[in-house]
Protein backbone atom coordinates (compact mmCIF):
# COMPACT_ATOMS: atom_id res chain seq x y z
CA UNK A 1 0.00 0.00 0.00
CA UNK A 2 1.18 3.48 -0.78
CA UNK A 3 2.39 5.98 2.01
CA UNK A 4 -1.15 8.55 0.79
CA UNK A 5 -3.19 5.15 0.49
CA UNK A 6 -1.98 3.98 4.53
CA UNK A 7 -2.16 7.81 5.85
CA UNK A 8 -5.97 7.58 4.03
CA UNK A 9 -7.14 4.54 5.71
CA UNK A 10 -5.83 5.82 9.37
CA UNK A 11 -7.70 8.89 8.86
CA UNK A 12 -11.02 6.74 7.93
CA UNK A 13 -10.41 4.70 10.87
CA UNK A 14 -9.73 7.55 13.46
CA UNK A 15 -13.10 9.17 12.14
CA UNK A 16 -15.19 6.28 11.98
CA UNK A 17 -13.86 5.33 15.66
CA UNK A 18 -14.72 9.26 16.74
CA UNK A 19 -18.14 8.87 15.09
CA UNK A 20 -18.65 5.79 16.75
CA UNK A 21 -17.62 7.03 20.44
CA UNK A 22 -20.03 10.08 20.37
CA UNK A 23 -22.98 7.81 19.10
CA UNK A 24 -22.03 5.55 22.40
CA UNK A 25 -21.36 8.55 24.58
CA UNK A 26 -25.03 8.79 25.51
CA UNK A 27 -24.51 5.38 27.63
CA UNK A 28 -24.96 5.97 31.12
CA UNK A 29 -24.26 2.84 33.41
CA UNK A 30 -25.71 2.89 37.13
CA UNK A 31 -28.90 3.00 38.38
CA UNK A 32 -31.34 6.00 37.94
CA UNK A 33 -31.40 7.65 41.03
CA UNK A 34 -34.33 8.68 43.67
CA UNK A 35 -34.74 10.64 46.67
CA UNK A 36 -34.63 7.36 49.19
CA UNK A 37 -38.35 7.86 50.69
CA UNK A 38 -38.81 9.58 54.58
CA UNK A 39 -41.92 9.15 56.41
CA UNK A 40 -42.74 12.73 57.57
CA UNK A 41 -45.62 12.36 60.44
CA UNK A 42 -48.89 15.09 59.15
CA UNK A 43 -48.47 17.03 61.77
CA UNK A 44 -45.95 17.38 64.86
CA UNK A 45 -47.12 15.50 68.17
CA UNK A 46 -46.48 18.72 70.51
CA UNK A 47 -49.60 20.76 68.47
CA UNK A 48 -49.54 24.32 69.80
CA UNK A 49 -52.21 24.90 72.38
CA UNK A 50 -54.34 28.00 72.02
CA UNK A 51 -52.15 29.38 75.73
CA UNK A 52 -49.01 28.80 74.23
CA UNK A 53 -49.66 30.64 70.65
CA UNK A 54 -51.35 33.58 72.45
CA UNK A 55 -48.03 33.76 74.59
CA UNK A 56 -46.32 34.01 71.39
CA UNK A 57 -43.82 30.96 71.98
CA UNK A 58 -44.77 29.47 68.76
CA UNK A 59 -47.44 29.87 65.87
CA UNK A 60 -49.23 27.22 64.20
CA UNK A 61 -48.76 26.20 60.42
CA UNK A 62 -50.13 28.93 58.30
CA UNK A 63 -49.01 29.45 54.51
CA UNK A 64 -48.83 32.83 54.57
CA UNK A 65 -46.46 32.69 57.26
CA UNK A 66 -45.01 30.10 57.93
CA UNK A 67 -41.68 30.32 56.88
CA UNK A 68 -38.73 31.51 59.42
CA UNK A 69 -36.52 34.68 58.16
CA UNK A 70 -33.55 34.52 56.88
CA UNK A 71 -32.12 37.05 59.70
CA UNK A 72 -34.21 35.02 62.37
CA UNK A 73 -32.34 36.35 65.36
CA UNK A 74 -33.48 39.55 64.43
CA UNK A 75 -36.91 37.74 65.72
CA UNK A 76 -35.51 38.56 69.66
CA UNK A 77 -35.49 42.47 68.82
CA UNK A 78 -32.03 42.90 70.20
CA UNK A 79 -29.60 45.47 68.07
CA UNK A 80 -26.48 43.88 70.22
CA UNK A 81 -27.10 40.18 69.44
CA UNK A 82 -28.04 41.76 65.84
CA UNK A 83 -24.65 43.29 65.51
CA UNK A 84 -23.16 39.93 67.17
CA UNK A 85 -24.50 37.77 64.27
CA UNK A 86 -23.16 39.33 61.54
CA UNK A 87 -19.84 39.23 62.59
CA UNK A 88 -20.53 35.61 62.60
CA UNK A 89 -20.80 35.52 58.65
CA UNK A 90 -17.38 38.04 58.89
CA UNK A 91 -14.92 36.58 61.15
CA UNK A 92 -15.75 33.49 62.47
CA UNK A 93 -12.92 30.78 61.41
CA UNK A 94 -14.59 27.86 61.56
CA UNK A 95 -17.08 29.00 58.79
CA UNK A 96 -13.91 30.48 56.87
CA UNK A 97 -12.80 26.95 57.10
CA UNK A 98 -15.95 25.62 55.89
CA UNK A 99 -16.06 27.61 52.80
CA UNK A 100 -12.86 27.00 51.94
CA UNK A 101 -14.00 23.08 52.11
CA UNK A 102 -16.93 24.05 50.16
CA UNK A 103 -14.23 25.97 47.19
CA UNK A 104 -12.37 23.03 47.12
CA UNK A 105 -15.54 20.84 46.46
CA UNK A 106 -16.40 22.73 44.07
CA UNK A 107 -13.15 22.47 42.13
CA UNK A 108 -13.39 19.14 41.90
CA UNK A 109 -16.29 19.95 39.68
CA UNK A 110 -14.01 21.27 37.32
CA UNK A 111 -11.48 18.59 37.58
CA UNK A 112 -14.00 16.02 36.68
CA UNK A 113 -15.06 18.18 33.96
CA UNK A 114 -11.57 18.20 32.42
CA UNK A 115 -11.65 14.73 31.39
CA UNK A 116 -14.09 15.23 28.83
CA UNK A 117 -12.15 17.12 26.55
CA UNK A 118 -8.61 15.82 24.74
CA UNK A 119 -5.40 16.29 26.38
CA UNK A 120 -2.93 18.33 23.83
CA UNK A 121 0.45 18.65 24.72
CA UNK A 122 3.90 19.62 23.04
CA UNK A 123 7.58 19.25 24.23
CA UNK A 124 9.78 21.01 21.85
CA UNK A 125 13.60 20.69 22.04
CA UNK A 126 16.96 21.37 20.39
CA UNK A 127 19.70 18.73 20.96
CA UNK A 128 23.29 18.60 20.17
CA UNK A 129 24.27 14.41 19.81
CA UNK A 130 27.38 12.54 19.90
CA UNK A 131 27.79 9.14 18.47
CA UNK A 132 30.82 6.43 19.98
CA UNK A 133 32.80 5.49 17.89
CA UNK A 134 32.92 2.12 19.23
CA UNK A 135 28.78 1.04 18.35
CA UNK A 136 28.03 -2.19 16.36
CA UNK A 137 31.77 -3.30 15.42
CA UNK A 138 32.14 0.18 13.13
CA UNK A 139 35.45 2.17 13.79
CA UNK A 140 34.35 5.79 13.13
CA UNK A 141 37.88 8.06 12.79
CA UNK A 142 38.10 10.05 15.53
CA UNK A 143 38.40 13.18 13.62
CA UNK A 144 35.31 12.28 11.78
CA UNK A 145 32.55 15.09 12.06
CA UNK A 146 29.72 12.43 11.07
CA UNK A 147 29.40 10.83 14.86
CA UNK A 148 27.99 14.80 16.09
CA UNK A 149 24.85 16.10 14.61
CA UNK A 150 21.84 18.41 15.88
CA UNK A 151 17.94 17.45 16.31
CA UNK A 152 15.44 20.06 16.19
CA UNK A 153 11.65 18.80 17.61
CA UNK A 154 8.56 20.36 17.92
CA UNK A 155 5.97 17.70 18.24
CA UNK A 156 2.74 17.53 19.03
CA UNK A 157 0.47 15.07 21.11
CA UNK A 158 -3.53 14.75 21.57
CA UNK A 159 -4.86 12.12 23.57
CA UNK A 160 -8.62 11.67 23.90
CA UNK A 161 -10.66 8.79 26.05
CA UNK A 162 -14.01 9.26 25.06
CA UNK A 163 -16.65 8.40 27.43
CA UNK A 164 -18.36 5.70 26.33
CA UNK A 165 -19.95 4.44 29.07
CA UNK A 166 -20.46 7.40 30.96
CA UNK A 167 -17.69 7.07 33.49
CA UNK A 168 -16.89 10.78 33.75
CA UNK A 169 -20.20 12.15 33.34
CA UNK A 170 -20.99 10.04 36.69
CA UNK A 171 -17.48 11.22 38.32
CA UNK A 172 -18.73 14.84 37.19
CA UNK A 173 -22.18 13.83 38.85
CA UNK A 174 -20.63 12.57 42.09
CA UNK A 175 -18.42 15.44 42.28
CA UNK A 176 -21.07 18.30 41.65
CA UNK A 177 -23.42 16.05 44.39
CA UNK A 178 -20.73 16.10 46.97
CA UNK A 179 -20.32 19.90 45.86
CA UNK A 180 -23.93 20.37 46.60
CA UNK A 181 -23.25 18.29 50.32
CA UNK A 182 -20.52 20.84 51.31
CA UNK A 183 -22.35 23.71 50.10
CA UNK A 184 -25.19 22.08 52.73
CA UNK A 185 -22.60 21.13 54.89
CA UNK A 186 -21.54 25.34 55.42
CA UNK A 187 -25.02 26.17 55.75
CA UNK A 188 -25.58 24.03 58.84
CA UNK A 189 -22.19 24.99 59.99
CA UNK A 190 -23.19 28.76 59.60
CA UNK A 191 -26.63 28.04 61.40
CA UNK A 192 -24.73 26.36 63.89
CA UNK A 193 -22.59 28.94 64.74
CA UNK A 194 -25.39 31.64 64.51
CA UNK A 195 -27.47 29.52 67.36
CA UNK A 196 -24.28 29.43 69.73
CA UNK A 197 -23.87 33.31 69.55
CA UNK A 198 -27.57 33.28 70.59
CA UNK A 199 -27.66 30.47 73.18
CA UNK A 200 -24.48 32.24 75.09
CA UNK A 201 -25.87 35.11 74.47
CA UNK A 202 -28.97 34.76 76.32
CA UNK A 203 -27.37 32.24 79.05
CA UNK A 204 -24.85 35.48 79.43
CA UNK A 205 -27.91 38.01 79.86
CA UNK A 206 -29.46 35.20 81.94
CA UNK A 207 -26.20 35.58 84.48
CA UNK A 208 -26.72 38.71 84.14
CA UNK A 209 -30.43 39.04 85.60
CA UNK A 210 -29.13 36.69 88.10
CA UNK A 211 -26.23 39.33 89.62
CA UNK A 212 -29.04 41.45 89.54
CA UNK A 213 -31.02 39.16 91.96
CA UNK A 214 -28.34 38.69 94.14
CA UNK A 215 -27.02 42.40 94.54
CA UNK A 216 -30.44 43.21 95.22
CA UNK A 217 -30.48 39.76 97.97
CA UNK A 218 -27.10 40.72 99.09
CA UNK A 219 -28.89 44.64 99.98
CA UNK A 220 -31.98 42.97 101.51
CA UNK A 221 -29.63 40.86 103.78
CA UNK A 222 -28.24 43.72 104.84
CA UNK A 223 -30.81 45.52 105.82
CA UNK A 224 -31.90 42.32 107.63
CA UNK A 225 -27.90 42.14 109.51
CA UNK A 226 -28.73 45.89 110.57
CA UNK A 227 -32.36 45.42 111.96
CA UNK A 228 -30.71 42.30 114.10
CA UNK A 229 -27.95 44.42 115.34
CA UNK A 230 -30.20 47.25 116.52
CA UNK A 231 -32.48 44.61 118.34
CA UNK A 232 -29.61 43.13 119.98
CA UNK A 233 -28.40 46.31 121.04
CA UNK A 234 -31.64 47.39 122.51
CA UNK A 235 -31.90 43.91 124.11
CA UNK A 236 -34.84 42.54 122.22
CA UNK A 237 -32.78 40.29 120.32
CA UNK A 238 -29.90 38.15 120.90
CA UNK A 239 -26.19 37.60 119.39
CA UNK A 240 -27.28 34.40 118.37
CA UNK A 241 -29.37 36.08 115.44
CA UNK A 242 -26.91 38.87 114.61
CA UNK A 243 -24.07 35.98 113.85
CA UNK A 244 -27.14 34.23 111.98
CA UNK A 245 -27.74 37.33 109.98
CA UNK A 246 -24.27 37.68 109.26
CA UNK A 247 -23.65 34.39 107.90
CA UNK A 248 -26.58 34.82 105.54
CA UNK A 249 -24.94 37.96 104.51
CA UNK A 250 -21.47 36.37 103.77
CA UNK A 251 -22.96 33.49 102.05
CA UNK A 252 -24.82 35.52 99.55
CA UNK A 253 -22.30 37.91 99.34
CA UNK A 254 -19.75 34.84 97.56
CA UNK A 255 -22.49 33.72 95.57
CA UNK A 256 -22.92 36.78 93.70
CA UNK A 257 -18.97 36.84 93.40
CA UNK A 258 -19.23 33.85 92.00
CA UNK A 259 -21.59 34.90 88.93
CA UNK A 260 -18.92 36.42 87.53
CA UNK A 261 -16.95 33.62 86.32
CA UNK A 262 -19.52 32.03 84.45
CA UNK A 263 -20.15 35.36 83.00
CA UNK A 264 -16.78 35.89 82.03
CA UNK A 265 -17.00 32.31 80.15
CA UNK A 266 -20.03 33.06 78.19
CA UNK A 267 -18.18 36.43 76.88
CA UNK A 268 -15.44 34.78 76.22
CA UNK A 269 -16.94 32.15 74.15
CA UNK A 270 -19.03 34.73 72.19
CA UNK A 271 -15.35 36.24 71.17
CA UNK A 272 -14.37 33.29 69.55
CA UNK A 273 -17.73 32.78 67.62
CA UNK A 274 -17.10 36.32 66.40
CA UNK A 275 -13.08 36.27 65.92
CA UNK A 276 -12.43 38.19 68.09
CA UNK A 277 -9.74 37.58 70.91
CA UNK A 278 -11.32 37.30 74.25
CA UNK A 279 -8.93 40.02 75.69
CA UNK A 280 -10.54 42.32 73.53
CA UNK A 281 -14.17 42.07 73.86
CA UNK A 282 -16.46 42.84 76.36
CA UNK A 283 -20.42 42.52 76.39
CA UNK A 284 -22.20 45.62 78.73
CA UNK A 285 -24.02 44.47 81.94
CA UNK A 286 -27.48 44.20 80.78
CA UNK A 287 -30.23 41.72 82.48
CA UNK A 288 -31.93 38.91 80.36
CA UNK A 289 -35.07 41.10 78.90
CA UNK A 290 -36.01 39.20 75.81
CA UNK A 291 -39.55 37.38 75.61
CA UNK A 292 -39.12 34.19 72.70
CA UNK A 293 -40.74 34.96 69.81
CA UNK A 294 -43.40 33.39 67.62
CA UNK A 295 -41.81 30.80 65.74
CA UNK A 296 -43.63 29.86 62.35
CA UNK A 297 -43.51 25.92 62.60
CA UNK A 298 -44.95 24.95 59.23
CA UNK A 299 -45.62 21.33 58.81
CA UNK A 300 -43.01 18.51 59.38
CA UNK A 301 -42.59 17.35 55.42
CA UNK A 302 -41.08 20.75 55.06
CA UNK A 303 -39.00 20.36 57.21
CA UNK A 304 -36.77 17.89 55.13
CA UNK A 305 -36.40 20.61 52.91
CA UNK A 306 -35.67 23.09 55.62
CA UNK A 307 -32.77 21.37 57.21
CA UNK A 308 -29.62 22.03 55.64
CA UNK A 309 -27.88 18.95 57.13
CA UNK A 310 -30.85 16.55 56.24
CA UNK A 311 -30.16 18.00 52.66
CA UNK A 312 -26.86 17.13 52.68
CA UNK A 313 -27.35 13.75 53.88
CA UNK A 314 -29.65 13.47 50.64
CA UNK A 315 -27.05 14.86 48.71
CA UNK A 316 -24.33 11.92 50.05
CA UNK A 317 -26.59 9.37 48.62
CA UNK A 318 -27.11 11.12 45.16
CA UNK A 319 -23.00 11.20 45.31
CA UNK A 320 -23.12 7.40 46.23
CA UNK A 321 -25.41 6.40 43.68
CA UNK A 322 -23.26 8.11 40.89
CA UNK A 323 -20.63 6.15 42.21
CA UNK A 324 -22.51 2.97 41.72
CA UNK A 325 -22.31 3.92 37.47
CA UNK A 326 -18.44 4.66 38.02
CA UNK A 327 -17.82 1.42 39.10
CA UNK A 328 -20.07 -0.58 36.13
CA UNK A 329 -17.91 1.19 33.69
CA UNK A 330 -14.69 -0.76 34.88
CA UNK A 331 -16.03 -3.67 33.39
CA UNK A 332 -15.99 -2.45 30.11
CA UNK A 333 -12.88 -1.95 27.54
CA UNK A 334 -11.72 1.77 27.41
CA UNK A 335 -11.08 3.41 23.80
CA UNK A 336 -7.77 5.81 23.50
CA UNK A 337 -7.59 7.53 20.53
CA UNK A 338 -4.41 9.46 20.12
CA UNK A 339 -2.40 11.10 17.24
CA UNK A 340 0.91 12.73 17.23
CA UNK A 341 2.85 14.94 14.40
CA UNK A 342 5.51 18.17 14.46
CA UNK A 343 8.52 18.58 12.50
CA UNK A 344 11.94 17.42 13.07
CA UNK A 345 15.09 17.98 11.56
CA UNK A 346 18.88 18.27 12.01
CA UNK A 347 19.54 21.57 10.38
CA UNK A 348 17.60 24.84 11.98
CA UNK A 349 17.06 26.10 7.96
CA UNK A 350 15.04 23.11 7.61
CA UNK A 351 13.10 22.76 10.82
CA UNK A 352 9.65 23.78 10.01
CA UNK A 353 9.64 22.60 6.05
CA UNK A 354 6.83 20.35 4.48
CA UNK A 355 9.68 17.78 4.69
CA UNK A 356 10.25 17.55 7.99
CA UNK A 357 6.85 16.50 9.03
CA UNK A 358 6.21 13.53 11.03
CA UNK A 359 2.66 11.86 11.58
CA UNK A 360 1.23 9.46 13.84
CA UNK A 361 -2.41 8.30 14.62
CA UNK A 362 -4.59 5.70 15.55
CA UNK A 363 -6.63 4.33 18.27
CA UNK A 364 -6.53 1.86 21.01
CA UNK A 365 -8.34 -0.24 23.55
CA UNK A 366 -7.38 -1.41 27.21
CA UNK A 367 -9.29 -4.07 28.88
CA UNK A 368 -8.53 -5.99 32.38
CA UNK A 369 -8.63 -9.99 31.64
CA UNK A 370 -8.52 -11.03 34.69
CA UNK A 371 -8.00 -8.98 37.98
CA UNK A 372 -9.90 -11.56 40.38
CA UNK A 373 -12.76 -10.54 41.09
CA UNK A 374 -11.93 -6.99 41.70
CA UNK A 375 -14.34 -4.87 39.74
CA UNK A 376 -17.06 -7.19 41.04
CA UNK A 377 -15.46 -6.26 44.71
CA UNK A 378 -15.81 -2.57 43.85
CA UNK A 379 -19.04 -2.68 42.90
CA UNK A 380 -20.53 -4.39 46.06
CA UNK A 381 -18.37 -1.76 47.69
CA UNK A 382 -20.16 1.11 46.14
CA UNK A 383 -23.58 -0.52 46.82
CA UNK A 384 -22.91 -1.38 50.25
CA UNK A 385 -21.35 2.69 50.63
CA UNK A 386 -24.92 4.00 49.36
CA UNK A 387 -26.94 1.62 51.22
CA UNK A 388 -24.90 3.32 54.35
CA UNK A 389 -25.50 6.76 52.99
CA UNK A 390 -29.29 6.10 52.58
CA UNK A 391 -28.97 4.66 56.12
CA UNK A 392 -27.47 7.66 57.34
CA UNK A 393 -29.89 10.13 55.80
CA UNK A 394 -33.34 8.84 56.88
CA UNK A 395 -31.71 8.41 60.89
CA UNK A 396 -30.76 12.33 60.07
CA UNK A 397 -34.45 12.88 59.01
CA UNK A 398 -35.38 11.51 62.12
CA UNK A 399 -33.19 13.13 64.45
CA UNK A 400 -34.22 16.30 63.01
CA UNK A 401 -38.19 15.20 63.86
CA UNK A 402 -36.66 14.56 67.39
CA UNK A 403 -35.02 17.78 67.95
CA UNK A 404 -38.52 19.80 67.04
CA UNK A 405 -40.48 17.76 69.21
CA UNK A 406 -38.25 18.08 71.77
CA UNK A 407 -38.07 21.82 71.84
CA UNK A 408 -41.87 22.19 71.40
CA UNK A 409 -42.65 19.73 74.25
CA UNK A 410 -39.65 21.84 76.59
CA UNK A 411 -41.44 25.50 75.72
CA UNK A 412 -44.97 23.84 76.37
CA UNK A 413 -43.44 22.90 79.42
CA UNK A 414 -41.76 25.76 80.44
CA UNK A 415 -44.10 28.02 79.50
CA UNK A 416 -46.58 25.98 82.31
CA UNK A 417 -43.74 25.88 84.63
CA UNK A 418 -42.92 29.48 84.77
CA UNK A 419 -46.34 30.40 85.76
CA UNK A 420 -46.40 28.17 88.51
CA UNK A 421 -43.06 29.34 89.44
CA UNK A 422 -44.45 32.93 89.65
CA UNK A 423 -47.29 31.76 91.62
CA UNK A 424 -44.55 29.77 94.12
CA UNK A 425 -42.52 33.54 94.16
CA UNK A 426 -45.44 35.23 95.19
CA UNK A 427 -45.75 32.86 98.24
CA UNK A 428 -42.35 33.11 99.32
CA UNK A 429 -42.61 37.16 99.61
CA UNK A 430 -46.31 36.65 101.53
CA UNK A 431 -43.78 34.22 103.77
CA UNK A 432 -41.22 36.43 104.25
CA UNK A 433 -42.90 39.41 105.48
CA UNK A 434 -45.03 37.26 108.02
CA UNK A 435 -41.95 36.10 109.33
CA UNK A 436 -39.98 39.39 109.15
CA UNK A 437 -43.05 41.32 110.65
CA UNK A 438 -43.43 38.32 113.27
CA UNK A 439 -39.57 38.87 114.49
CA UNK A 440 -39.62 42.48 114.88
CA UNK A 441 -42.49 42.05 117.38
CA UNK A 442 -40.39 39.11 119.37
CA UNK A 443 -43.06 36.35 118.52
CA UNK A 444 -40.42 34.15 116.66
CA UNK A 445 -36.80 33.58 116.21
CA UNK A 446 -35.07 35.15 113.38
CA UNK A 447 -34.19 31.92 112.14
CA UNK A 448 -37.75 31.84 110.85
CA UNK A 449 -36.85 34.67 108.62
CA UNK A 450 -33.12 33.06 107.57
CA UNK A 451 -35.66 30.10 106.16
CA UNK A 452 -38.57 32.32 104.30
CA UNK A 453 -35.73 34.55 102.76
CA UNK A 454 -33.75 31.00 101.53
CA UNK A 455 -36.91 30.15 100.25
CA UNK A 456 -37.60 33.01 98.40
CA UNK A 457 -34.08 33.33 96.89
CA UNK A 458 -34.29 29.84 95.72
CA UNK A 459 -37.78 30.28 94.17
CA UNK A 460 -36.15 33.47 92.26
CA UNK A 461 -33.09 31.90 91.36
CA UNK A 462 -35.13 28.77 89.39
CA UNK A 463 -37.45 31.47 87.79
CA UNK A 464 -33.86 33.35 86.22
CA UNK A 465 -33.11 29.06 85.36
CA UNK A 466 -36.60 28.62 83.79
CA UNK A 467 -36.45 32.01 81.94
CA UNK A 468 -33.04 30.84 80.46
CA UNK A 469 -34.51 27.75 79.80
CA UNK A 470 -37.42 29.14 77.65
CA UNK A 471 -35.32 31.91 75.62
CA UNK A 472 -32.33 28.87 74.66
CA UNK A 473 -34.77 26.52 73.73
CA UNK A 474 -36.67 28.92 71.26
CA UNK A 475 -33.37 29.78 69.77
CA UNK A 476 -32.77 25.62 69.22
CA UNK A 477 -36.32 25.44 68.08
CA UNK A 478 -35.58 27.83 64.98
CA UNK A 479 -32.72 25.78 64.75
CA UNK A 480 -33.98 22.50 64.69
CA UNK A 481 -36.53 24.11 62.48
CA UNK A 482 -33.58 24.74 59.88
CA UNK A 483 -32.99 28.73 60.71
CA UNK A 484 -34.98 30.09 57.97
CA UNK A 485 -32.93 28.33 55.20
CA UNK A 486 -34.09 25.85 52.61
CA UNK A 487 -33.07 23.18 49.79
CA UNK A 488 -33.31 26.24 47.28
CA UNK A 489 -30.26 27.96 48.21
CA UNK A 490 -28.02 24.77 47.60
CA UNK A 491 -26.57 25.38 43.94
CA UNK A 492 -28.02 23.66 41.26
CA UNK A 493 -25.44 20.58 39.25
CA UNK A 494 -25.93 22.81 36.25
CA UNK A 495 -24.37 25.96 38.07
CA UNK A 496 -21.74 24.04 39.03
CA UNK A 497 -20.77 22.27 35.79
CA UNK A 498 -21.65 25.69 34.18
CA UNK A 499 -19.30 27.21 36.19
CA UNK A 500 -16.16 25.20 35.06
CA UNK A 501 -15.84 26.73 31.90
Amino acid sequence: MQPDAKRNAAVRLLAFLTGASLLLGGCMLGPKYHTPTVVAPSSYKETPAPDAAAAGIWQPAKPSDAVIPGNWWEMFHDPLLNSLEERVNVSNQTLASAEASFMASRSLVKEARSQLFPTVQTSPSITREHNSSNVGGLVVPTNSASKSFSDYSFPFDATWVPDLWGRIRNTIKASAYGAQASAADLADTRLTLQSEVAVDYFELRSQDALKQLLDSTVTAYKQSLNLTQVLYQTGIDSAESVAQAETQLDTAEAQDSNVGILRSQYEHAIAMLVGQPASTFSIPFEPLKAVPPAVPLGVPSQLLERRPDIAAAERLVAQANAEIGIARAAYFPDLTLSASGGFESSGITDWFTWPSRFWSVGPSLAEPIFEGGLRRATTEQYRATYDETVANYRQTALTAFQQVEDNLAALRILLTEIGQQQVAIDSSQRYLALATERFRDGIDPYLNVISAQTTLLGNQQTMVTLQEQQITASVQLIESLGGGWNVTQIPSTHSLVAKSH
